[in-house]
């Protein structure tokens, strides 16, 4: 799959002119790439064009335009690409009352290696969880971390055929599932892989 290379990022004067068309083409993007498990749960599937959003913003909310600054936020932001066997995911963790959400990601601890998607009866793949960095302490989880979901040759090719999707959390605190995902959601997360 595609990754995002400095040859292919606008200039900061040229992102600026072309911004709201492009914020308004991804924004509809991102419609079709989210699942909500629950009240407190969202997942964002990223791909190329979200990621290629976050960059652009980045280099426009920070001023960057040296070589060094573009390079770093394409290495940290192009791992969040999926590689065509696989979906990657930033999940929020989401509880609009400060104190609820201090008493929740307390109890919340490890729910990030308890996020699931099943496609049709084979088995869960459970997520692969915050490979950058460790976001959680022996105190509380994060509200935000970063998924990916490796799938089989098999899953894909069962997707491709029309299998049932389904996306689930199973925490002893916290549990929701959708099944099966929103056909729109399917079908947009079926680009992001390759034919197996």
């Amino acid at each position: 799959m595609p990754r995002i290379t400095r040859e292919s990022l606008l200039s900061l004067e040229d992102y600026a002119k072309a911004r709201a068309d492009f914020r308004a083409r991804v924004m509809a993007h991102k419609k079709n790439r989210k699942v909500r498990l629950g009240e407190h749960v969202t997942l964002h599937f990223e791909d190329e064009l979200t990621m290629r959003y976050q960059i652009q913003e980045m280099l426009r909310a920070e001023r960057i335009f040296e070589e060094e600054g573009i390079q770093d936020e394409l290495e940290a932001y192009n791992p969040l690409v999926p590689d065509g066997s696989n979906w990657k995911v930033t999940m929020m963790i989401e509880y609009p009352d400060l104190n609820e959400r201090k008493v929740m990601l307390k109890k919340l601890i490890g729910i990030e290696d308890r996020v699931w998607v099943r496609i049709d009866e084979l088995p869960r793949v459970y997520a692969i969880a915050d490979e950058d960095l460790e976001r959680e302490t022996p105190e509380k989880t994060s509200s935000v971390h970063f998924l990916r979901f490796e799938l089989t040759p098999e899953m894909i090719r069962a997707l491709r055929a029309g299998a049932r999707l389904a996306i689930g959390v199973d925490h002893p605190q916290y549990t929701a599932v959708v099944d099966p995902v929103d056909a729109q959601v399917r079908e947009s997360l079926l680009n992001d892989l390759q034919s197996a």
